[in-house]
């Protein structure tokens, strides 16, 4: 009996529980002042109770963890970017548009965004333009979107033009005149010729069509809409590009040599004109860049390019185009900046390379440092004046901070600033000695230094297909970073500068094995130089200085009989 009473009264005394305030009423206090084990047992289920319910309440008010994360990946961005993961399945899902995804009204916005996602999503990686395009180079470049795809590939005018240049007769100047630009060279030499090519194209009103060769279609997204940049494969030169040469019988430069009068006007018209503008080419080819010879020029409607060169700066020395390039680019220094981020838009799978690596190793970094090494010297690396070179000019520049030898541990309080370190070059010697370095020494300043390098392949391998797209990924991925430390002489570091906007830290060419001293000189602008340029004043028919004609031509920093574009306000400031 004692045990039947005892049972109802325990369960009388749980439907006592006070289920809203988690408490014991006082009747069942009393009770259990008389059986300490009760009152131990009765504590026990209200802590259950209290646990569940605290549980239940934290899973419905706090978002999931990875909200975290994703939090964070927007401020390291600092546009609120979109998440891009995989270049084929995710890569088109984003969370916010980019504030300028058309660059100022550089880019058209009538394209399919993911046929080409870096297009609009390069924004989202870029800090904001430091120059906007000029009104004018916007206009010019809509009408030449219109002209493009009026006379484009397989249009009427085409097939027309295309028609009379297979009859092999010479044809008067048409309503649609092309310029055939042939795939040459290494990868950042053709975005640098290809970038002159589409100037020169503007300038003369003529049509841009690219030989496609062995990879353009797979490294960049068409520019123009709704009408293809890539020379048709039907094109019945197509396949007489690599005879072309200064002996070729329609080359301007063979031309003149054949010509017996002075007056390139008398010369008799073939169907197709040759300019080689290679890095090779000799006087007569050079005359290409005479205001006569370009009158000469615009009577045939088919010209045909080869240049390995960034030859925009002496454009801006022939007469007739001067005033308008001047409309066009105000600031003279950003010819390839602009033109440049207009052009190249990585195709998806090279997209793909470049958002992952830096979601993986740079966004989180408070700052990027870009270092481009291209060593021209023969031999087997990694050489240590080249190393010395880097670390000198990176410190007294302070890129990078001095390593503390003594100390095993430099104590830092609050945030640690962390620098990301971006190295390309064909070797991973200088990797993995500038890694070391900051891994096995601490920074006199506390900051935390991690050092990345995409690939090393150790040679150039221009025909390949991946290694181009590793090339073109790295190029972009130095372009990202805020400041860049560049090799002389090198394509690679100028489409990179050119494409950030930056005015890069030049390592001086070592001579004899040595280091330079200085090691490095700052930019006079982001602009490439052009490593071939003419001495010669067309008027006076006679050599001259071309790197003293106007202030906003000048030689370049790195090569001293090269032309680059400045602006001439700028020059006096480095």
């Amino acid at each position: 009996m004692m045990r039947l009473r005892r049972n109802t009264d325990d369960d009388d005394q749980l439907r006592q529980l006070d289920p809203e305030h988690h408490t014991v009423s006082r009747p069942l206090d009393r009770k259990c002042e008389q059986n300490p084990m009760r009152l131990m047992g009765i504590l026990v289920v209200c802590l259950m109770v209290v646990s569940v319910l605290f549980s239940v309440s934290t899973v419905l008010r706090d978002p999931p963890s990875d909200g975290v994360s994703a939090i964070e990946e927007a401020k390291f961005l600092q546009l609120n970017p979109r998440k891009v993961t995989d270049a084929v399945d995710d890569l088109s899902q984003s969370a916010e548009e980019p504030k300028d995804k058309l660059l100022g009204g550089l880019l058209d916005a009538g394209f399919d965004e993911r046929s080409c996602l870096s297009r609009y999503q390069s924004a989202l990686y870029r800090k904001e333009l430091q120059h906007k395009p000029s009104p004018f180079l916007l206009s010019k470049l809509r009408t030449y979107e219109a002209l493009h795809k009026r006379c484009g590939p397989y249009t009427e005018s085409y097939n027309r033009t295309l028609k009379q240049l297979r009859s092999g007769q010479h044809m008067e100047q048409s309503d649609c005149n092309y310029l055939v630009w042939i795939s040459f060279s290494g990868l950042g030499n053709r975005m640098l010729a290809l970038t002159s090519a589409f100037l020169y194209a503007i300038l003369t009103n003529r049509v841009l069509l690219v030989d496609p060769g062995t990879d353009m279609p797979d490294l960049f997204c068409e520019p123009f809409p709704e009408a293809s940049w890539l020379l048709p494969f039907d094109f019945p030169l197509l396949n007489q590009f690599k005879t072309f040469d200064q002996k070729f019988p329609f080359c301007y430069g063979k031309i003149l040599k054949n010509n017996t009068s002075t007056d390139s006007n008398q010369l008799i018209l073939p169907p197709y004109v040759y300019l080689h503008l290679v890095h090779d080419y000799d006087d007569q080819d050079k005359m290409f860049f005479c205001d006569q010879d370009q009158s000469f020029l615009q009577k045939t409607p088919w010209l045909i390019i080869k240049t390995d060169n960034y030859f925009v700066p002496s454009l801006f020395l022939i007469p007739s185009f001067e005033q308008e390039l001047s409309n066009l680019f105000p600031v003279k220094g950003t010819v390839f900046h602009f033109l440049g981020r207009y052009l190249f838009h990585p195709t998806n799978p090279v997209w793909g390379l470049i958002t992952r690596y830096y979601q993986a190793y740079l966004a989180k970094a408070d700052e990027r440092i870009g270092i481009q090494i291209r060593v021209f010297d023969t031999g087997v690396g990694p050489f240590q004046y080249v190393l010395d070179q880097i670390i000198a000019c990176t410190m007294k520049e302070d890129l990078l901070p001095e390593i503390n030898m003594e100390e095993a541990v430099v104590s830092s309080y609050g945030h640690q600033k962390s620098k990301a370190v971006l190295m390309t070059s064909l070797s991973n010697g200088y990797f993995e000695k500038v890694r070391n370095m900051f891994w096995e020494h601490p920074t006199v300043t506390g900051e935390v230094i991690g050092v990345y390098q995409p690939s090393h392949e150790e040679y150039q391998q221009t025909e390949k297909q991946n290694h181009n797209r590793k090339a073109w990924a790295e190029m972009y991925l130095l372009s990202l970073t805020d400041v860049l430390v560049t090799s002389s002489w090198s394509t690679f570091g100028y489409v990179a500068q050119g494409l950030g906007g930056l005015k890069p830290w030049i390592l001086y060419k070592p001579e004899n094995g040595t280091a330079p001293n200085p090691p490095c000189r700052r930019a006079m602008s982001m602009e490439p130089c052009f490593h071939a340029p003419p001495f010669y004043d067309c008027k006076a028919k006679t050599g001259v200085d071309t790197g003293a004609l106007v202030p906003h031509v000048r030689h370049c920093e790195d090569m001293s009989w090269g032309l680059k574009l400045v602006d001439h306000l700028t020059t006096t400031e480095f």
